[in-house]
C-alpha cells in the first residue's frame, strides 16, 4: 500500500459514539481505574511500574483473580502511565499522582477522550509486536541484556507485519466490495501480507509461512481485542493440538472460524484511519468534503467508489438549497482539463438527487457547450416540458465526454465496453462523424473504443478516427 495512493472513504460513526466505545474499552476502562485508585502511599519502580507489593490490591480493584491477576493489573498501571493519566511526581521516592488527562475522561470532549485512547492504543500495537515474554526470558544473556538473534525476531519487521496487516484489514472494511460487518477469517488475512499477487498455486513454503503468520495473528489480536479495535474470534486450540492428541469434542474439518476471525470494530476503524493519516496516507472519511465547495466535491469523490461517493454527495446536498446547490455543481463542472469529464459525470450523479426546485439553473445553462447535453438529460428525466432538441455536434460531444469519464472512473470495465458496442451499434456512420468533435478527450476516447471493441472492423474503423481527431488537434 502505497502512502501517495488515497483509500477509499471510511465510514465514521459519531465522535461521541466512539468516545464511549473507548471508555469502556477494558484496556482504558482498566487504566483510568487504577489511575482514580491510585493515592500518596502508592509506590512505583524505577522504570514506573507498580512496586510488586502492591499488584494484588491493584488487581483486587480492577476485579481480577487467578493466576494472570498481578499481570493483567501490572499492564494497566502502565497503560495509565503511557496515556498520561497517572504521572511520577518524584522518580526517587517513586511517588506518583493523577495526571491532567485523567480529567478529559469525564470532562473533555469526545475528541479529547479519543486522544487518550489513541495513546493507549499504540502502546498495546507496541506491545503486540514483543514475543512472548517467557521467550524473552529464555533469551537473556548474562549480562541481563536480551539477545535479539537467539529470537529470530526483528523489532522493525514485526511492527511493519503488523501494520501491513492492519491496512489490509482497513482496506478491506472500507472498499467498495468490502462485505460490510463480516469477519475477516484469518487465514485470508495472513495470505494478503505473505502471498505475492502474481503467485497462483501457493507453494508449500509459502503456506506454512502463512501458518506461521496465523499462530503470530492470534497472539496479536487477542492483545488488540480488548483496547477495542478488533472484534476476534480465536483460533480453535484443537488446531493446535498435537497430531497424536484425541481432540476433546467432534470437529467440523469444513468450519472456516475454526482458523480464526477478525472483524474491525467502529473504533477501530476510526483508529486505523487516525494512523494512516499520521503515517501520511491520504484516507478521506465520508463527510469531509460537506461544508466545503462544489469544486472539492467533485474533485474530492472523482476517485470514490459509487456507493461512497453517492453518500458524500447526500451530506454535501444536506447543507444547500436545491437551487444553489445546482448553480454551484454546474459551475464547477466547467473545464476542458483532463479531470474535467469525471466531474461532470460525478455532477450530474449529483443532480440526479436534486429536487424539481433546481430546474432553473438546469435551464440558464441549455446554450452551454459543456453542459448543455447534461442539462438536457436531467430535465427530460425530470418531466420537464419544452425541453430543445440538442444539436447533433452536442450530441456528439456529450458522448466523448461520458466514455471519458467512464474511462477515468473504472477503466476498461465491462459496462463501459457495452457503451462502446452501443454507441457503435446506433449511430451509423459514428467514426465517420465523431473524430472531428473539439473535445480534448476524442483522440483517447475513440483510441479506447478500438481497443474495447470485440468486432475487428468496427475497432479498426475507431483506430482510423483516433489517428484523424489526433492529427486535427496537432498530436
Amino acid at each position: 500500500m502505497s502512502d501517495s495512493s488515497t483509500l477509499p472513504p471510511a465510514r465514521l460513526r459519531p465522535e461521541a459514539e466512539l468516545a464511549r466505545d473507548a471508555l469502556s474499552a477494558p484496556v482504558l476502562a482498566r487504566a483510568a481505574r487504577l489511575a482514580r485508585w491510585a493515592g500518596p502511599d502508592t509506590r512505583v519502580d524505577a522504570g514506573g511500574g507498580l512496586v510488586e507489593e502492591q499488584l494484588p490490591a491493584a488487581a483486587e480493584q480492577l476485579g481480577l483473580s487467578g493466576d494472570d491477576a498481578a499481570a493483567y493489573a501490572s499492564e494497566a498501571w502502565r497503560i495509565a502511565v503511557d496515556t498520561g493519566l497517572v504521572e511520577i511526581t518524584d522518580e526517587e521516592a517513586g511517588t506518583v499522582a493523577a495526571g491532567e488527562d485523567l480529567a478529559l475522561l469525564t470532562g473533555g470532549s469526545p475528541q479529547d477522550v479519543l486522544g487518550v485512547w489513541l495513546t493507549a492504543l499504540e502502546a498495546v500495537l507496541a506491545d503486540a509486536s514483543v514475543p512472548d515474554l517467557d521467550d524473552l526470558v529464555d533469551a537473556m544473556a548474562e549480562g541481563g541484556e536480551v539477545d535479539l538473534s537467539s529470537l529470530d525476531w526483528d523489532p522493525d519487521a514485526e511492527s511493519e507485519f503488523l501494520d501491513g496487516v492492519l491496512g489490509n484489514l482497513y482496506l478491506l472494511t472500507v472498499g467498495e466490495d468490502a462485505p460490510g460487518d463480516a469477519p475477516v477469517p484469518l487465514p485470508a488475512l495472513a495470505a494478503s501480507v505473505i502471498v505475492p499477487s502474481d503467485m497462483g498455486e501457493p507453494s508449500n513454503e509459502v503456506l506454512e509461512q502463512v501458518s506461521d503468520a496465523m499462530m503470530r495473528l492470534d497472539d496479536q489480536f487477542r492483545l488488540l481485542e480488548p483496547v477495542g479495535l478488533v472484534e476476534y474470534q480465536p483460533v480453535d486450540e484443537a488446531l493446535m493440538a498435537d497430531a497424536d492428541e484425541e481432540p476433546a469434542a467432534p470437529v467440523d474439518e469444513a468450519d472456516v472460524t475454526r482458523y480464526g476471525m477478525v472483524r474491525l470494530t467502529p473504533l477501530g476503524l476510526y483508529g486505523l484511519r487516525a494512523r494512516l493519516l499520521d503515517a501520511g496516507f491520504e484516507a478521506p472519511a465520508v463527510g469531509d468534503l460537506a461544508d466545503k465547495g462544489a469544486d472539492a466535491l467533485l474533485d474530492g469523490t472523482a476517485p470514490f467508489p459509487p456507493a461512497a461517493a453517492h453518500a458524500e454527495t447526500e451530506l454535501w446536498l444536506a447543507g444547500r438549497s436545491p437551487l444553489d446547490a445546482a448553480r454551484e455543481l454546474l459551475a464547477a463542472a466547467r473545464g476542458s482539463d483532463t479531470g474535467a469529464p469525471l466531474r461532470r459525470l460525478r455532477c450530474q450523479q449529483a443532480l440526479s438527487l436534486v429536487g424539481a426546485e433546481a430546474e432553473p439553473a438546469l435551464r440558464e445553462v441549455l446554450d452551454d457547450a459543456e453542459l448543455g447535453g447534461l442539462a438536457r438529460v436531467w430535465l427530460t428525466e425530470h418531466g420537464a416540458r419544452d425541453v430543445p432538441a440538442p444539436p447533433q455536434e452536442m450530441v456528439f460531444w456529450l458522448t466523448i465526454d461520458t466514455v471519458a469519464a467512464q474511462l477515468a472512473a473504472e477503466g476498461n470495465s465491462e459496462e463501459l465496453r457495452a457503451l462502446v458496442e452501443g454507441l457503435a451499434r446506433q449511430h451509423s456512420g459514428f467514426f465517420d462523424t465523431v473524430w472531428r468533435v473539439e473535445h480534448p478527450a476524442t483522440p483517447d476516447v475513440l483510441e479506447a473504443m478500438g481497443r474495447l471493441h470485440p468486432d475487428k472492423k468496427v475497432a479498426k474503423e475507431a483506430r482510423k478516427a483516433a489517428f484523424k481527431a489526433r492529427s486535427q488537434q496537432g498530436g
